[in-house]
């Protein structure tokens, strides 16, 4: 009979041996940023999506419940617009639940062959009830079924810090992180590339 620590001893010793940010990164020229990051994150989601990586829609949010503790799941992007990134589920979630008791969130994407993440936080605000029945109508007939009524929701995390993190095998990672600001977003770039150009990080 196989001792529990026996196998954990073995997934540890494999998980030592395990590389990291195998993946290719693309070619990135750090004075050709947009000052929007929407319009970045679009320009990477689809070099992400070209590139072959499966559904690079996907997305880990993450969520606080009233006692603190942090809760994560991937589900999908549904839109970028003026009022926020979007995403739907039901009220009666878990998600649901703890969006209700702490209307802030976080999200996570991560695309390997990259080695590229775009990190999002920010409040929570929840759209009308018309924006998420038109949601759900959009949805298979399966999906709706599995819905009760009035339970469908589409909240928006508006984002007030999104970081843009492409990884290097020598660890000197580079990172744009955008703020934001009273007429609109500060932008710091430090790290890999940014260390290349400058020798330091850069502010605008």
């Amino acid at each position: 009979m196989t001792h529990p620590s026996d196998t954990l001893g073995s997934l540890n010793e494999w998980l030592r041996g395990r590389h990291a940010l195998t993946g290719t990164a693309p070619d990135w020229d750090l004075d050709a940023l947009p000052d929007d990051p929407s319009e970045l994150f679009a320009t990477w989601l689809r070099a992400a999506s070209d590139a072959g990586v499966a559904e690079p829609h996907t997305v880990t949010l993450a969520t606080v419940d009233a006692g603190g503790i942090p809760d994560a799941r991937t589900l999908i992007l549904k839109r970028i617009d003026d009022q926020g990134w979007a995403f739907a589920s039901t009220r009666s979630s878990r998600k649901g639940a703890q969006l209700d008791a702490v209307p802030a969130a976080a999200l996570n994407f991560w695309w390997q062959p990259q080695v590229r993440a775009v990190r999002v936080r920010g409040r929570v605000e929840e759209a009308s009830l018309e924006e998420s029945a038109a949601d759900l109508a959009a949805r298979s007939p399966a999906a709706q079924a599995e819905v009760a009524d009035g339970d469908w929701a589409v909240w928006r995390i508006i984002p007030t810090r999104i970081e843009f993190w492409q990884g290097s095998r020598d660890r000197r990672h580079t990172r744009v992180i955008f703020d934001a600001a009273d007429d609109g977003w500060s932008r710091t770039i430090t790290g890999g590339l940014a260390d290349r150009t400058s020798g330091e990080a850069r502010t605008t």
